[in-house]
C-alpha cells in the first residue's frame, strides 16, 4: 500500500512516527498522524486546514490531543458518556496523577519507548486511518494516496482525532468542499 503513497503522505506517516518516539509512545496512532499534518506546509492537506482556518488554531488542536492523552485516549464524548453514568473521568485522573505524577494515564514514557532502537509499531486506530484513506482515494478514482486522503479519513474515523478536527470545524465535508469544489477554494 504504500507504494501508492505520495511524497507528501509519506512525510505525514514519518512525522506521526516522530510524533510518537518524541511522546515515547508505545505505538503511532492516529492523533500522530494529525500532529504530523499540523506540521506539513505546502500540500494538499495543508491548504484544506489552512482554508478551514486550522492553521491559527493548530496550538488549540496540539492542547485538545494533550488533554485526551491525560484521559488515556478518552475523548470527549466517551467523558461524557461515562460522567452520565456517574463515573467522573477527570477525578479518577486527578487520583491517578496525584499518586503516580502528572500524566500517568498517558502512553508516555519520557521518551523511554519499549522498543530502543526500533520503529514504533502502528496501532489499530494509525492502521484504520490508513486503510481509510486508501478506501477514499479508491472511491474517489485517485491513483496515488495523498496527505489530504489521510486528512479526511481522520474526519470520518470515530475517536479523538476526528472528534478535535470537528470542534475545530474541520468536517469530512468541509473539506471535501475545499478540496474538490462546491466552495470558493479548490486545491490544486
Amino acid at each position: 500500500m504504500f507504494e501508492r503513497f505520495t511524497k507528501d503522505a509519506r512525510a505525514v506517516v514519518a512525522g506521526a512516527v516522530e510524533h510518537a518516539e518524541e511522546a515515547g509512545a508505545g505505538s503511532v496512532d492516529a492523533e500522530h498522524l494529525l500532529l504530523a499534518l499540523l506540521d506539513r506546509e505546502g500540500s494538499r492537506a495543508s491548504f484544506a486546514l489552512a482554508a478551514l482556518g486550522l492553521a491559527e488554531r493548530g496550538e488549540a488542536v496540539r492542547q485538545a490531543l494533550g488533554q485526551a492523552r491525560r484521559r488515556a485516549g478518552l475523548s470527549q464524548a466517551d467523558t461524557e458518556a461515562l460522567a452520565g453514568l456517574g463515573i467522573d473521568v477527570l477525578e479518577i485522573v486527578a487520583r491517578v496523577e496525584e499518586a503516580h505524577g502528572a500524566g500517568a494515564m498517558a502512553d508516555e514514557r519520557g521518551g523511554q519507548g519499549r522498543w530502543p532502537g526500533r520503529r514504533r509499531p502502528f496501532g489499530k486506530g494509525a492502521r484504520e486511518t490508513l486503510e481509510k484513506a486508501l478506501r477514499i482515494a479508491v472511491a474517489r478514482r485517485d491513483r496515488h494516496i495523498g496527505d489530504e486522503h489521510i486528512l479526511l479519513a481522520l474526519t470520518v474515523r470515530p475517536g479523538v482525532s476526528g472528534e478535535v478536527l470537528a470542534d475545530h470545524g474541520v468536517t469530512h465535508e468541509s473539506v471535501t468542499r475545499v478540496l474538490y469544489g462546491g466552495g470558493a477554494a479548490k486545491a490544486g
